[in-house]
């Protein structure tokens, strides 16, 4: 049996429906979330990336690329989850 994706699984709970219209208000706003937030994945690159390629050993600098990794997945969990609170609400 193959796996479904979750585009599939997300029809099969709807009915195959799509979401709720947003309102302009709601399109507006996750428009700026996604600014904001791209903003911030973009600082935390410009911060790390370059200690990261001047650093002085190659476990320093798999250090700062976990650190980096686990910092841009937060901040994308984190917009999601905002994204999320504006479609719901």
């Amino acid at each position: 049996m193959p796996l479904k994706s979750a585009w599939e699984l997300a029809l099969e709970r709807t009915g195959g429906q799509s979401a709720a219209k947003l309102t302009d208000a709601q399109k507006a706003k996750l428009a700026e979330l996604d600014k904001i937030y791209t903003a911030k994945i973009a600082q935390e690159e410009l911060t790390l990336k370059p200690k990261i390629a001047t650093a002085p050993d190659a476990e320093t600098a798999q250090k700062l690329e976990d650190q980096l990794q686990t910092m841009l997945g937060r901040l994308r969990r984190k917009l999601e989850e905002e994204k999320e609170a504006v479609r719901n609400g």
